[in-house]
């Protein structure tokens, strides 16, 4: 159906019809039944209800419209429902029913005259509806109307270009259903020619008036003029002319615009504006052009089993925004914790029971119409028909590994009787005391744990697990009851908090008791701020309501509320926002500045009133003056935009005072003192060209010639500029204008030593005066005083007559804010105290330094300083100022310069694109563009990323990065997963708005590409034939092999170089290492040739690099969105109390679990494409809360220089290593990759044993040298070994660039087995020297937190059959006695090394 306007006792028909798949090929379709719906409600149809009836297709029919003043049951809001019980119910879209009301006539035509050729309206007010209905007769014959004749919107008749034939009698007639209603006669004369003759003023017969219409209408815009001479009547759109089109613009009845089929783009202010002569009116109107919802998305239909969750999308467009309600089977969807509305438009339902079934609508409605479009969801049986073999049975050991407030971690077993590979597993769950059994899948075959998030706080839950294999679903475990963690006791948030405005100063708030007290609630603290402003103030409120008093007025504050009870504050309210009332002004308009225009007219400017005085909204001025000091005023009043207004229609060389006050609705507010101007005796004369000027003066320097001169003696003619032409031994070669303004002009770029003619005319619109010619010679190129002259002498400028004013000077800009800069100068024309006295004015001109915005600003001030407001944020400014006094105006100043503040980024990071990274499915790069709007230097970027876009924010992982990086990493991704990335950027203010989600589908390879080949050995859940694990094992012994040989073969051919050419190498060296400073983008660096393993080792903190490192992430963003708090102490406290409100409070321990779930890994920066002038093997020791969730990490260390690519992907079982200890290795990845830490699928239960401590440990100061080799009895630099049984304790800090080597690992490290041992180098004492191992535990829970660096204890290597177990496959290519003879190359070489070091 579709809005109908109806007429009193005739009938009315509203259409519907409904049927079910396509009759022509389901003839045996059930069919839809029909009934309807008027105001919401079922309309009970009697079958003896003649007036009322369904017809056959499902129309409803109103055979006669029932409508009175008390009675009026057939108008309303209609809708068609159409249902089949064995499916379902849908809705139809909404219609009006109006029914027309009877004809009156709220004013009529009255007898009037018009001039031959003039304009005239006839008035006929009838009810909006019936408008329509209305037509005209001319001597009781109906009228024909034409585009001179034309019927206004309101029914009223508008004749325009009056002729003869035009006279007669008119009325006004509406044709409803019964007697037609016929307004008064009125006699239209047309006068005689004589009279028509005389001057009229030009007045607006009928003005334009703000107008709302639906696209697609056609509108006319009304515009009636009157006056003689016949006004010139046109129409600007914005600040464009509108002009006729056929089929679309046209001007009827002498001025009224004509719209035909309104687009979005036709809307916009719409100004008539009617000149004659020199008199010019205008009116403006608002044209709004509204949108009926259209679908960009439509729902679709939706298969599903029980326990799943679907979701309903529906995305709508129009203007105004839509809204969007959904409605299943006919009623209306409310809102729950299984009935979601997701990005406001779309229906999630989650945990599918069978009631579930039916047909669900999204219907969207604004102002100017509603649509509807359905869905249908269908939910399917199981399929239980015969396996084709057998299926699994139940998974085993499932237990809740994690619990949380919010969300819990199963981890099980996989089946006794798998009977078959590649399973995955689906989790059910559902809060105890209710049917909704919701389902989750692993995301890939093997895995077999899975998070559950999103559960409410202190709930239980059932959750029990299924295998499938290709069978199909098999055995269902036992059922697991969890119950998640209690929230902190603390109450909740206040529901129902409402603010109310009473008073300009006040505003009244209301809240209810929490729902969750957790206690008695001891007092309620209201925390209020103004918009815009960062300073949050607080009071406290004992009751469930509280006035806040002393506010300002017209200002919009934002309030929030959180209750107190014994344990502290409770969770925050979300903020509200109220604005107080309005008020009449409390301060005038500033800087009030009258300009004398002509001998009849003046121009009067001003600025609003202080933004803190205005009160409210300005709807106008009101400029009041009067003649001389005579009592009576007269006024003018503007709109509200409007800040200058000319005053014609004065008299000459008279004194006028003026004076201007603001309007709200509430009225006016304080005027202005009065300000004088005197009008001009006589007007200035354009009627010819300017007089020669009275005189021209030159003064040469090297390159330039400074050109001075006086205006025209006759003051009496218009001069609009200067035009100067200059060339060598001809003034016609270059030619530059001038402002009138302007008495001197420096020409610059001339060539020395050579004669120029210049010559200068003035000039106005009638064309070019008589020139007055000077020639000058350019001082020669060695003029040794030229220099010194034009510092110190201003050019030397006439006084010409009537005396110029001189330019303000002293200009300063002083910078407030981000967007306001103070402009203050002196005048020395004025006294010493430099007050005015007189009608003088100032004009502040201003732009920026942006080459593509060169537009000027200028604002008029009768004060010494200007407040220039809405500047850009970080964006330099230059000011200059000019004085006006009556007709003599000054040059402009020498300028001032200014850079506004920086503030926080006002938009988002542009361009975001995710891609994958080749031959790495499981890592994306994300790319993304700067803010537009930055406001300041960028120093840092955070990634948001979550596999759900609905996520609350904290819940996304984050990746912080620093400010000049416009790219980074993502590793360790899931296959075939789609993931959600937003990008928020920071500067020295704070952080800016997140950006769009963007989505990314990782691949579905299996191998994850890149990994390495090691991945695959003992990894769970692989399968594949053996052939391939033996081909896999083959080829990894053969380049282990080729890269052992080939390594050996290296170090053999190193030590063959001649002693004279390894002392200058290394002299060489040496200089360079303690005379440069690396910068961290130097390639060209070379690591040493060899690196010999060192004793002397201290574990020290990287976060000091040499010099900040573009590739390195480690940047003072904090890694988890919990941690992106002011920190600054110096902040205020009550902004830190406000961050941390309990927003979903968790205690340490649900923190580190919370970390946990989000995949929080410490990260080890390191710059690996840097070469640092000494090699640094650093560890971040982070100690947890608990020692229930340690995670071990294991890999290879790599060179600290070089950029091996040492990297595990956490998929391999390792033997764990062979030491009480808890040891975790460092873990290296690529030179523009973060570094990870991935936990081993095997952590290894802590174990506690008294560390090893060092006495008496004096670090070494960088570049002092001490002799490495060591006795027993005399222990090295960096602490005695431990007695036997006890690690020692090592510290990494090479002292000297040539001090501290480590020997490469053994290639097959890369297996990720502990290095063999090796010799000790220098000294033959027979202690075990190690490869060290830095030990590094992570908690979870403290990743948010700065401790000290600690001790790092380092295990003793264990024996070595049993390192190698893991290396049983493969052949070692290295022979004792090779070994033997490399050690002593390698011994003769480190005595090179000490001569050269202690020389």
């Amino acid at each position: 159906p579709w809005d109908t306007l109806a007429v009193r006792g005739a009938p009315a028909l509203l259409n519907c019809s409904a049927h079910s798949g396509d009759p022509a090929s389901e003839p045996t379709a059930p069919q839809a039944r029909v009934e309807w719906k008027k105001d919401g409600t079922f309309l009970s149809l009697a079958p003896d209800d003649g007036r009322r009836r369904v017809l056959p297709d499902g129309s409803l029919l109103i055979s006669s419209v029932v409508h009175s003043k008390h009675n009026k049951p057939d108008e309303g809001t209609y809708q068609c429902v159409a249902t089949i019980d064995s499916l379902g119910t849908i809705a139809s879209r909404t219609a009006r029913l109006t029914v027309a009301g009877m004809p009156r006539f709220s004013s009529q035509p009255a007898a009037a005259s018009i001039r031959l050729g003039d304009s005239q309206v006839l008035a006929c007010d009838v009810n909006p509806d019936l408008v329509p209905l209305a037509r005209w007769e001319r001597e009781r014959e109906p009228l024909e109307l034409s585009s001179r004749l034309v019927q206004l919107p309101n029914g009223a008749l508008v004749v325009s270009n009056a002729s003869e034939a035009d006279a007669g009698l008119y009325r006004c007639m509406v044709e409803n259903a019964g007697p037609v209603k016929t307004s008064e006669e009125a006699q239209l004369t047309i006068l005689p020619e004589v009279v028509s003759h005389t001057s009229t003023k030009l007045e607006f017969l009928v003005e334009p008036l703000p107008v709302t219409k639906v696209v697609g209408a056609s509108l006319l815009l009304p515009c009636v003029v009157t006056g003689y001479p016949a006004p010139y009547v046109r129409w600007m759109v914005g600040d464009k002319l509108v002009e006729e089109s056929e089929g679309k613009l046209e001007l009827v009845g002498g001025g009224s615009l004509l719209i035909y089929n309104l687009t979005e783009e036709d809307a916009g202010v719409y100004s008539c504006m009617a000149d004659i002569t020199n008199n010019t009116i205008e009116a403006k109107a608002e044209l709004t052009v509204q949108v009926p919802p259209e679908f960009l998305k439509r729902p679709a239909n939706i298969y599903a089993h029980e326990s799943m969750d679907i979701m309903f999308q529906c995305e709508v467009t129009g203007s105004p925004a839509p809204t969007v309600k959904w409605v299943k089977n006919g009623d209306a969807v409310i809102p729950s914790d299984y009935f979601k509305i997701i990005n406001e438009h779309n229906l999630q339902v989650l945990g599918l029971v069978k009631s579930d079934e039916g047909f669900y609508q999204c219907l969207a409605e604004n102002d100017a119409g509603n649509m509807q479009s359905s869905a249908q969801l269908i939910i399917l049986e199981h399929g239980v028909a015969n396996p084709t073999g057998p299926t699994p049975s139940a998974p085993r050991d499932v237990v809740a590994s994690l619990v949380s407030t919010r969300f819990i971690k199963l981890t099980w077993r996989p089946p006794a009787e798998p009977n078959g590979e590649d399973l995955t597993y689906s989790v059910y769950f559902n809060q105890e005391g209710t049917n909704r059994e919701r389902i989750l899948n692993t995301s890939r075959p093997g895995e077999m744990q899975v998070t559950i998030q999103n559960l409410m706080p202190d709930s239980k839950y059932k959750f029990r697990v299924v295998a499938h294999n290709k069978n199909g679903l098999g055995e269902s475990s036992a059922v697991l009851k969890v119950a998640t963690q209690g929230e902190v006791q603390v109450p909740g948030p206040a529901p129902n908090l409402q603010a109310v405005s009473t008073t300009p100063t006040s505003v009244t708030l209301s809240w209810d008791t929490p729902l969750t007290g957790n206690g008695d609630v001891l007092t309620y603290k209201v925390y209020y701020m103004e918009k815009g402003l960062d300073l949050e103030q607080d009071i406290d409120a004992g009751a469930l309501s509280y006035t806040l008093m002393g506010l300002k007025k017209f200002t919009e504050y934002s309030i929030r509320v959180v209750a107190f009870n014994k344990h502290g504050p409770g969770v925050s309210t979300g903020d509200i926002t109220v604005t107080t009332l309005s008020d009449v002004p409390s301060a005038p308009p500033q800087n009030l500045t009258v300009e004398v225009h002509n001998s009849k007219s003046i121009m009067v400017r001003w600025q609003p009133p202080p933004p803190g005085a205005q009160n409210g909204e300005i709807t106008g001025y009101k400029i009041r003056y009067r003649k001389g000091t005579r009592k009576s005023e007269a006024a003018e009043t503007t709109g509200g935009t409007q800040l200058f207004q000319l005053i014609d229609g004065l008299e000459r060389g008279t004194e006028y005072t003026f004076r201007v006050s603001a309007i709200t609705v509430n009225g006016s507010g304080p005027a202005t003192e009065w300000s004088t101007a005197e009008t001009f005796e006589s007007d200035l004369d354009e009627s010819r060209v300017p007089d020669i000027p009275s005189s021209l003066h030159v003064r040469p320097l090297v390159n330039s010639i400074v050109v001075s001169w006086t205006p025209p003696e006759n003051q009496d003619m218009v001069v609009r500029g200067y035009t100067i032409g200059y060339g060598i031994g001809s003034p016609h070669a270059q030619t530059i204008k001038v402002d009138y303004k302007q008495r001197y002009y420096s020409i610059e770029n001339l060539d020395p030593s050579s004669h120029y003619v210049i010559t200068l005319k003035a000039f106005n619109n009638v064309g070019e005066g008589i020139p007055v010619y000077e020639s000058a010679i350019t001082r020669p190129q060695s003029d040794p005083d030229v220099d010194l002259y034009e510092l110190f002498h201003a050019p030397y400028t006439p006084v010409p007559d009537p005396t110029p004013m001189l330019p303000p000077v002293g200009v300063q800009a002083s910078v407030l804010s981000h967007d306001t800069i103070k402009v203050t100068w002196a005048d020395n024309s004025l006294p010493k105290n430099q007050k005015i006295t007189d009608a003088r004015y100032y004009t502040v001109r201003w732009k920026t330094n942006i080459p593509a915005n060169t537009k000027l600003k200028t604002a008029n001030t009768t004060n010494l300083s200007h407040m220039v407001t809405g500047l850009k944020p970080n964006t330099l400014y230059e000011f200059s100022v000019m004085v006006t006094k009556g007709r003599r105006t000054s040059t402009w100043s020498m300028t001032a310069q200014g850079t506004t503040f920086e503030t926080i980024p006002s938009s988002s990071p542009k361009d975001v694109t995710v891609v994958s990274k080749e031959l790495k499915p499981r890592t994306i790069i994300v790319n993304w563009q700067p803010p537009s709007e930055a406001n300041g230097k960028i120093t840092g970027y955070i990634i948001y990323y979550s596999t759900d876009v609905n996520a609350e924010v904290h819940d996304w992982v984050i990746e912080p990065v620093v400010g000049n990086r416009l790219t980074h990493q993502i590793q360790e991704l899931t296959l075939d997963t789609t993931y959600y990335f937003k990008i928020q950027a920071r500067n020295s203010k704070g952080m800016g708005p997140m950006s769009e989600a963007v989505h990314f589908r990782t691949p579905k390879s299996k191998c994850g590409g890149g990994g390495g080949p090691w991945r695959l050995i003992g990894k769970p859940g692989i399968t594949g034939s053996g052939d391939n694990h033996i081909l896999v094992i083959v080829v990894i012994i053969s380049v282990g092999a080729f890269t052992i040989i080939v390594v050996v073969v290296g170090a053999f051919l190193c030590t063959r170089r001649t002693t004279s050419h390894q002392k200058k190498k290394r002299a060489a060296s040496k200089s360079s290492n303690s005379s440069h400073k690396y910068k961290g983008n130097s390639k060209d660096l070379k690591p040493p040739d060899l690196w010999i393993h060192h004793e002397r080792l201290e574990l020290k903190p990287i976060d000091k690099s040499p010099e900040p490192n573009p590739v390195m992430t480690d940047t003072p963003i904090p890694r988890t969105s919990q941690d992106i708090n002011p920190v600054d102490p110096s902040l205020d406290n009550s902004l830190l109390q406000r961050r941390n409100s309990y927003r979903g409070h968790e205690s340490e321990d649900s923190i580190s679990a919370l970390a946990g779930r989000r995949g929080m890994r410490p990260k080890m920066m390191m710059p690996f494409d840097t070469q640092p002038p000494q090699p640094v093997i650093s560890a971040h020791p982070i100690h947890s809360l608990d020692n229930h969730h340690h995670h071990y990490h294991t890999g290879s260390l790599a060179s600290p220089t070089r950029s091996y690519l040492h990297h595990h992907q956490g998929s391999a079982h390792l033997r764990p290593h062979a030491c009480a200890t808890p040891i975790s290795y460092l873990d290296m990845v690529g030179s523009t990759e973060s570094v990870r830490n991935t936990p081993s699928t095997e952590p290894l239960p802590p174990q506690a044993q008294p560390p090893c401590q060092a006495e008496h440990q004096h670090p070494e100061p960088e570049g002092s040298y001490q002799d490495s080799t060591a006795t027993d009895d005399e222990p090295s630099a960096s602490g005695s070994y431990c007695s036997a049984g006890q690690p020692p304790t090592a510290h990494v800090r090479p002292t000297h660039p040539l001090k501290s080597f480590a020997v490469p690992a053994n290639p097959a490290a890369i297996f990720e087995s502990p290095a063999l041992p090796s010799m000790p180098l220098l000294t033959q004492t027979g202690e075990e020297h190690i490869l060290l191992h830095s030990v590094k535990t992570a908690s979870i829970g403290t990743l948010g937190r700065v401790r000290p660096p600690m001790s790092v204890t380092v295990p003793s290597a264990p024996d070595v059959p049993e390192t190698s177990k893991m290396l049983e496959d493969v052949d070692s290519s290295y022979e004792p006695d090779e070994l033997t003879e490399e050690m002593a190359h390698l011994e003769d070489l480190m005595k090179d090394l000490n001569a050269i070091t202690t020389a």
